[in-house]
Formats: structure tokens, sequence, C-alpha cells
């Protein structure tokens, strides 16, 4: 059987309990408990604690401040993707959605609505990695995306400075595939001329973009559908699932 391995938390609590332990042991050894206060049992009453309260402070109050920190980092992270989607994203995405050979499947899948809950969303993202790698954009398509890529390349260096959002496995995943697909299309000077081959290539790494957009779109709709409903409204009436924007509400 493979032993237990303790965190450094759990042994520095074990220590810290252990000398306040010894502390108090040795009060009662030499000194015994006869009720009386004096400046000894004074001494060793706060030596004992000592321990204790550097347990407090320093686990305790610690790990509070930092599920704090961690929850404020979540908060900035999930703030700079509903701004990458509403610059770029969104648009990014709708392009895919129109390039898949069967975006019915995915439309389907993809009816975001206020009740849903999180098995919901959960299978919604199970049924997109079955349906994102069905897409098939012609040169011209390929050129529009790379125009987009030129537009808000300044937006995506940006990003990617951003030290919050590389702390994001997720995340750093989708901005290194769009880097690389940005750069793929910037090396073709003219892709219209480009051989089946290699537009296959550049296929599968659009593909690779529109698997990772999806599922960010999913993620990023099920955090606003927890903190800000208001927000998601907006987001599912110009959902890039739709055929057509539904911004004006009317009901």
């Amino acid at each position: 059987m493979k032993p237990v391995r303790l965190t450094w938390e759990a042994r520095l609590a074990v220590m810290l309990v252990a000398i306040s332990i010894c502390v108090y042991a040795i009060k009662f050894l030499f000194f015994g408990d006869n009720g009386e206060s004096n400046t000894l049992s004074y001494i060793f009453n706060s030596l004992g604690f000592l321990p204790i309260n550097i347990l407090i402070v320093t686990l305790i109050i610690n790990r509070l401040l930092t599920m704090r920190t961690k929850r404020e980092q979540q908060e900035k992270t999930r703030m700079v993707i509903g701004l990458f989607f509403s610059e770029m994203g969104d648009a990014l995405l709708r392009k895919m959605v129109l390039w898949d050979k069967a975006p019915e499947k995915l439309r389907e899948s993809m009816q975001v609505t206020k009740t849903w809950s999180k098995n919901d969303y959960a299978l919604a993202k199970r049924h997109a990695s079955l349906f994102c790698t069905q897409t098939l954009p012609t040169p011209e398509d390929l050129i529009a995306i790379r125009e987009l890529f030129m537009q808000k390349h300044d937006f995506l260096l940006r990003l990617i400075e951003n030290p919050v959002l590389l702390e994001q496995n997720s995340v750093s995943k989708l901005l290194q595939d769009l880097f690389h697909l940005g750069e793929e299309l910037a090396s073709r000077k003219d892709i219209l001329s480009l051989p089946a081959s290699d537009l296959a290539h550049l296929t599968g790494d659009v593909n690779r973009v529109y698997c990772q957009l999806t599922t960010a779109w999913l993620g990023h709709m099920e955090y606003l559908s927890r903190n800000y409903p208001y927000l998601l409204s907006l987001s599912l009436r110009k959902s890039p699932f739709l055929v057509e924007d539904q911004v004006i509400v009317t009901e």
C-alpha cells in the first residue's frame, strides 16, 4: 500500500500542535495545575497558545485570502474572455459555423437557454467535441479570416500579455491555437493558388480553433448564466450559432 503523503500545511499543523502539547506538558509536569495564576503560569500559557495562534493565522486566514484572490482572478479572466468574444470571438465563430458541412447538428446542440443546468452545458460540450471538426473553408474564407486576424493582431497581443489569462490552461491553449492559425495564414501570400494538400492542412488548423472556440463559448455562457443573467440574455440573442441575430427583444 502506497504511503499517504501529507501536504506542507498538514505537516506544519501537526508540528505546531505537537509544540503546543509539549509546552503545556512541561508546565503540568514541573509546575502542576493548582489553579494559581502567576507569572510562570502566564508565560507557559502564552507560549503554549503561540503555535495555535500561528496555525490559525498562517493556515486558515492565509487559505481564506488565497481563495479570495483566486476568485478575483477568475472574475478578471471571465471579463477578459467576454471582451474577446465581443471583439473577435463571436465574429470568428460565426464564420466557422457557416463553413461547417452540417451546421444544423451543432446549432441544435448550441441552443442555450436561461434555464440550462450544469448537466445541459456538459452535454452540449460533449456534442460540440463530436461536431466541431467538419468545417470546409474555401480559399476566400481563409482570406477573410486572415484579414480579421490582421485587424485584431494588436488586440490578441494584449491578451497574450495578460498574466491572468495564461494561468488558465484552456484559455492559453485557445490563444496558442489562434496565433498558430493566424501565423499560418499570414505566411501564405497567395491563398487562392494553394494546392489541395495545403488547404487540407489549413482546414485542420481551422477545425482545431473551431473546437476550442465552441467549448470556450459554452463555458462563457455558463458563467454568465450563474453570475450575470442580463449579460447572458444579450449574448444568446447575438449567438454565433443563430442563422440571424435576434438582438431586438420581442417578448
